[in-house]
């Protein structure tokens, strides 16, 4: 029987809460008093969460590339608490390397994890939040949707799947009063990169310069990132509290100058090519619309 006290509160279920992001985000919920399923491959990685707030956490074994351990945590999760009130899909990992080298074995674990791992999360989920008509799903994508860095093909690719996702899910269950919101961070200061990042090596000697920045730039990064994990985790808690929540939130500075750019940089590319894109339906289309404009 769950207690009137977790009954109250919203439930959440977070992917890949051992560490970065997905931790920040569980143990600042626990903290605001709200109900928090943790998951994580290694379940003994939270169990500190899970002892300091009892009653309001479930630790759940869940490697999301894994379809029977998906279904078995929401399972759980509902039995538990009878209910999902926030769905965060964070759980990702990143193989950087050329186009040209990353294996197919790479390139598939990738989206196993950062696509197909999230695809069978919310098709686990959803029928409940359908049920309860009600719910947030917070997918978490990239910066490097916008950034187009070398070496990050692979990763921003399965990141953008999930962007395509979002955006279609968004207007399926809008009807049934459920909302969908892509987190897009930028740069923040988790061991991302030291435990979730692989950088392959290069066999080919006209990358090996490249493959050779990228680590170096890697190399500095780590522990200067300007982001905060925890105002992170505020950021997103602002959006489910909010009732016109945004289909798009833009974590940190740097991503909010990176999709700037990236957005003058498409429309400067469409006002140059405008006349060649539109140019292209049949003389009769163009003459019957050039009538209507006349006759108008």
């Amino acid at each position: 029987m769950v207690e009137s006290s977790v009954s109250q509160s919203r439930v959440w279920f977070i992917t890949g809460c051992s560490r970065g992001l997905g931790r920040a985000l569980a143990e600042t919920v626990l903290e605001r008093g709200e109900t928090v399923v943790l998951t994580a491959r290694n379940p003994q990685q939270v169990e500190d969460l899970a002892t300091k707030f009892p009653g309001r956490t479930l630790a759940v074994q869940l490697d999301v590339t894994k379809p029977e351990e998906v279904r078995k945590a929401v399972k759980q999760a509902i039995a538990n608490f009878g209910r999902i009130d926030v769905l965060v899909n964070n759980a990702a990992c990143e193989v950087a390397g050329v186009i040209e080298e990353v294996s197919d074995e790479a390139v598939r674990r990738e989206f196993e994890t950062n696509f197909f791992g999230v695809l069978e999360t919310l098709r686990a989920v959803l029928p409940h939040m359908r049920q309860q008509r009600s719910g947030h799903i917070l997918n978490i994508s990239s910066i490097a949707c916008f950034s187009a860095n070398p070496g990050g093909g692979i990763y921003s690719s399965s990141k953008f799947a999930i962007e395509g996702l979002s955006g279609s899910l968004a207007n399926e269950v809008a009807p049934f009063g459920i909302k969908v919101t892509i987190v897009e961070p930028g740069a923040f200061r988790t061991d991302f990169l030291t435990r979730s990042y692989v950088l392959t090596e290069s066999k080919i000697e006209d990358y090996k310069p490249l493959i050779d920045k990228i680590r170096q730039a890697v190399c500095d990064e780590v522990g200067t990132q300007e982001g905060d994990p925890k105002k992170a985790a505020l950021a997103m808690i602002k959006v489910v509290d909010s009732d016109n929540p945004p289909i798009r939130l833009a974590l940190g500075a740097d991503t909010v100058e990176t999709i700037s750019y990236a957005l003058e940089f498409i429309k400067r590319d469409l006002d140059a090519w405008r006349e060649v894109s539109v140019n292209t339906a049949f003389e009769e289309v163009v003459a019957d619309k050039t009538q209507v404009a006349t006759l108008g």
